[in-house]
C-alpha cells in the first residue's frame, strides 16, 4: 500500500488544532507520512535529506495511476474475451442466476475492504463471496472471467499501480483454480438439498482458496522465511476471519439464488457487518500506532518497524543499515511551567510538524512521549552519514516555533544508534539511542553518537536502574537487604542540651560501589518517579520507627525530606495520614523538610500540599533556609514550624564575620516570627557556643553525635548526658562585625 500524508486542520467543533493526518491507499502496503513541503527522497546526501518538488512527485504518481488503470481494465477485457472465444458454449448456456450474482460481484468491488496498515495484498474484495458460489454452480471460467472484472474494477477504485493489478489478478485466479480443483476431484456440486459432506468440502475448498491467493503472494514477494510467516498469520487474524467468512457465505448465497433471485440482494447486509468489522479492527490497530496528540507513529509503530527491518523488508544496497535518531526537547518543561501544559502540546504539534517535514518517506518519525522523538533512517551508511542527517535535524528547530505571537526557541538532544546488522534488537537499538541522548544533554553536545565500548549504560541510567531495582523488591525479614536504610542524627537543644528530634537521613549501600552519597542519590532519582517510591518507602520505615520509640516510652520527633515531586504528588498527604493512623503515632511527631528550590518550582501546588499537612498536625521546616530566594516571603506566607540554617553558613561563622552575621539575623527574624531555628553542620565547641550566644534554639552536627542507624541510636541515647553551654568568662563571644 502506498499512503500519503497531509498536515490538515479538523473541522469538527471548530477545533484548528493542527494534525497529522495518515490517508491509507492500496499501493506498496507501507504507512507513510507527507507534508505539503516535503517530498520523497532517493537516499541521503552529504547535505541531509534531498527532496523532489511536490509537483514531480505528484506527477509521477498520477502516470503510474494511469498505467494501473489501463492495465486493470484492458487485461480484464482481453482475458474474458479470450476465455469467452475459447468456451462460448459455457457462457452461452449461463443462466439467470449467474449472471445476478456477476453483476452483484462487480458492485461490491466498488469498495474493496483495505486493512488500515498491512500490505495491499491485505486488500479483501467482497467479490469473492460470489465468486466463491459460482465456481461450485457453473465451473471455474465463469468464476475467474467475474473476479478478474471485479479486480479491475477494485483497483482503478484504489488507483494501484499496474504491478499490483497484475498481482491481485494473479492471487485471485490462483485461488480460484484451487478450489475449482477440489470440487472437481470431490464431485462437489450444490444441488437443491446440499448433505453434510458438501459443508466440509466447502470448507476445505476454502482453505485451500486461502492458501493459494496468499501462498502466491509469498511467492511473488519473495517472503518464504518460516518465521516471518508465522508472525504474517498472528497479525493476519482479523483479516484471515473477514476472508473466511466471505468465503462461506458464497454457498449460502448460490443456494438462496437456487431458491429465488430476490433473496440475493439480502446478501448485501451481511457483507455490510463484515465490512464493518474489518473497518473496525483497521481503526483499533491503526489508533494502538499512532501518537493521539500530534498523528505521529508511536514508540509501537517505531518498534514494528526496526523489526521489519531487521528481517529483510523492502529492496535496500547490502551498505545500508538503519540509524535511530532520538530526540530529547531541551527546556520544554520550562514552556510547561510559563505557558502552561496547553501551549506545551501545541508546541509538541509544531515540532511533529517540522520533523515530519524534515524527513522523506521511507523513513519514519515517531513520537515515544512526552518531548522525545524519534526517526528511523533507514538509508544510512555509516556514523558520518548519520550525524549528517543529524545536522538536518537539527536545523529543524533554527526558526523559533511562533505560539500566539510570541517566538518560542526550542533545540533538541539528539543521540544516535546505528543498528550494525539484520535481526538487532529493537529494543536494545532504542536503549542505545536513548544512552546516546543522555550522553548529549551531560556533556552539552547536541549530537552524540553512541559508541559500543562506553558500556550499556551511561553511569547515572545504570544507577538508576539498580536504585529501582532496590526500591521495588519485595520487604523481606531484613528491611536492608536491599542496601537501602535510614540513619537517625539527633537534634540537640542548645540551652537545655535536651534531644528535641532526629532527623532521618537515607543511605544506600550499592552492591558494586559501596555506599551511594545522598546527593549522588538527590541527583540521579529526583526527576524520576523512583523518587516517590523511595519517599513513600523511606516514611513507611521513619512512621514505624516512631511508634517503635513511642512504645518504648521514649518519643522522638524524626524529621524526613521530601522533594518537590512528592510534594506535587496529590496523594502524599492522604499516605502520610494513613501512615500515622495504622500505628498510631501522634501528628506532631513528623515533621517535613522542604528546600527553598521546591517551594520555587510550583508555590501554589506546594502550598496547597504543605497547608493540608500543617492542619493534619504535621510540623513543616524549611531546610537549608537562605540559600535560596524570596526567603522572606516564605517566612511570611507559609505555615512553617521551624527554619534550618544551611550548614555553609555555620561552618563559617567561628572565622567569617559575615556568615555569623548571617546566622544572627535568621535566627532573630526567625525567631520573631514564632519559629524554631536548627543550625546544621554543628562541628565543633566554638562554633555550638557562638551559636547559645545567639539564641539558636537546637543544633545538629558531628559535634553532638553523627548518623547512626536505630540500633546504635538506642544505645547512644542510653549513654547521652545533656551537655549545655557555659556562661562565664570561659564563653565564647560573637564575632564583632
Amino acid at each position: 500500500m502506498e499512503a500519503a500524508s497531509s498536515l490538515r486542520r479538523s473541522p469538527a467543533d471548530g477545533d484548528e488544532r493542527p494534525h497529522l493526518v495518515e490517508v491509507w491507499h492500496a499501493g506498496d502496503g507501507r504507512g507513510r507520512r507527507r507534508h505539503p513541503d516535503s517530498g520523497s527522497a532517493a537516499g541521503g546526501g552529504r547535505r541531509g535529506w534531498p527532496r523532489r518538488s511536490a509537483a514531480a512527485r505528484d506527477a509521477g504518481r498520477s502516470a503510474s495511476v494511469r498505467r494501473g488503470a489501463v492495465v486493470a481494465v484492458g487485461g480484464a477485457l482481453l482475458v474474458d474475451l479470450a476465455l469467452w472465444g475459447a468456451r462460448p458454449g459455457v457462457f452461452a448456456e449461463l443462466p439467470t442466476e449467474f449472471w445476478v450474482m456477476a453483476l452483484l460481484a462487480l458492485a461490491v468491488d466498488a469498495r474493496p475492504y483495505v486493512v488500515a496498515g498491512r500490505r495491499a495484498s491485505s486488500v479483501i474484495l467482497p467479490s469473492i463471496c460470489f465468486t466463491f458460489g459460482i465456481v461450485f454452480a457453473w465451473g471455474f471460467v465463469p468464476a475467474v472471467a467475474v473476479q478478474l472484472a471485479a479486480v479491475a474494477l477494485a483497483c482503478v477504485r484504489m488507483r494501484e499501480p499496474a504491478r499490483r493489478v497484475l498481482h491481485l489478478g494473479l492471487q485471485h485466479a490462483v485461488a480460484l483454480a484451487g478450489a475449482a480443483l477440489v470440487a472437481a476431484f470431490a464431485g462437489l456440486h450444490f444441488g437443491a438439498e446440499p448433505r453434510w459432506d458438501d459443508a466440509l468440502l466447502t470448507v476445505a475448498a476454502a482453505a485451500v482458496w486461502i492458501l493459494g491467493r496468499y501462498g502466491t503472494d509469498a511467492v511473488i514477494s519473495g517472503r518464504s522465511a518460516a518465521a516471518r510467516a508465522r508472525r504474517r498469520i498472528q497479525r493476519w487474524g482479523p483479516e484471515l476471519f473477514a476472508t473466511s467468512a466471505l468465503l462461506l457465505l458464497g454457498p449460502v448465497v448460490l443456494a438462496a439464488a437456487q431458491v429465488g433471485l430476490v433473496l440475493v440482494p439480502l446478501v448485501l447486509l451481511a457483507l455490510h457487518a463484515v465490512h464493518r468489522m474489518v473497518r473496525s479492527t483497521g481503526e483499533c490497530e491503526r489508533a494502538s500506532r499512532v501518537d493521539a496528540l500530534t498523528g505521529l507513529p508511536n514508540r509501537r509503530a517505531l518498534q514494528t518497524s526496526v523489526v521489519e527491518w531487521g528481517t529483510g523488508r523492502g529492496s535496500r544496497r547490502p551498505e545500508w543499515r538503519p540509524a535511530l535518531f532520538l530526540l530529547d526537547l531541551d527546556r520544554f518543561r520550562t514552556v510547561n511551567d510559563a505557558l502552561g501544559h496547553t501551549t506545551g502540546d501545541r508546541l509538541l504539534v509544531e515540532v511533529a510538524r517540522r520533523l515530519a517535514a524534515a524527513v522523506p518517506a521511507h523513513d519514519l518519525v515517531a513520537r515515544l512521549g512526552g518531548d522525545e522523538f524519534a526517526v528511523l533512517a533507514k538509508r544510512v551508511d555509516g556514523p558520518a552519514s548519520a550525524r549528517r542527517l543529524a545536522g538536518h535535524l537539527a536545523e529543524a528547530f533554527v526558526r523559533p516555533f511562533a505560539l500566539d505571537g510570541l517566538l518560542i526557541d526550542v533545540s533538541a538532544s539528539i543521540g544516535i544508534a546505528l543498528q550494525p546488522d539484520r535481526g538487532g534488537d529493537a529494543a536494545a537499538l532504542l536503549r542505545q539511542a536513548e544512552a546516546a541522548m543522555y550522553d548529549a544533554k551531560e556533556r552539552g553536545d547536541q549530537v552524540v553518537v553512541y559508541a559500543r565500548d562506553a558500556g550499556p549504560h551511561p553511569p547515572d541510567l545504570a544507577l538508576l536502574a539498580d536504585l529501582r531495582g532496590a526500591v521495588q523488591a519485595e520487604p523481606g525479614t531484613d528491611p536492608a537487604a536491599d542496601g537501602i536504610t535510614l540513619y537517625y542524627q539527633p537534634q540537640i537543644a542548645i540551652a537545655t542540651g535536651e534531644i528535641v528530634g532526629v532527623e532521618a537521613l537515607l543511605r544506600w549501600r550499592h552492591p558494586a560501589r559501596g555506599m551511594v552519597g545522598p546527593e549522588e542519590l538527590l541527583r540521579v532519582a529526583e526527576q524520576t518517579p523512583v523518587m516517590r517510591q523511595l519517599t513513600s518507602r523511606v516514611l513507611r520505615e521513619v512512621i514505624a520507627q516512631i511508634a517503635a520509640w513511642h512504645a518504648a516510652g521514649q518519643p522522638l520527633r524524626a524529621s524526613v525530606n521530601v522533594s518537590v515531586r512528592d510534594l506535587h504528588a496529590a496523594d502524599i498527604a492522604e499516605e502520610i495520614d494513613a501512615l500515622l493512623r495504622r500505628h498510631g503515632v501522634p501528628p506532631d511527631l513528623l515533621q517535613l523538610e522542604i528546600t527553598e528550590s521546591a517551594l520555587m518550582a510550583d508555590p501554589h501546588r506546594v502550598l496547597n500540599t504543605i497547608t493540608r499537612l500543617d492542619r493534619m498536625g504535621v510540623a513543616i521546616s524549611l531546610d537549608d533556609f537562605g540559600t535560596g530566594y524570596s526567603s522572606l516571603q516564605h517566612l511570611r506566607r507559609l505555615p512553617l514550624a521551624e527554619v534550618k540554617v544551611d550548614r555553609s553558613f555555620v561552618l563559617g561563622m567561628a572565622t567569617d564575620r559575615g556568615d555569623a552575621a548571617i546566622v544572627r539575623s535568621v535566627t532573630a527574624l526567625a525567631d520573631s516570627l514564632g519559629l524554631r531555628v536548627v543550625a546544621e553542620g554543628v562541628e565543633d565547641e566554638r562554633t555550638w557556643r557562638l551559636l547559645a550566644a545567639v539564641g539558636c534554639h537546637a543544633a545538629q552536627g558531628w559535634f553532638h553525635a553523627r548518623p547512626m542507624p536505630a540500633p546504635d541510636l538506642a544505645e547512644w541515647l542510653i549513654r547521652y548526658r545533656p551537655l549545655r553551654p557555659g556562661r562565664g568568662a570561659g564563653a565564647l563571644a560573637v564575632p564583632a562585625p
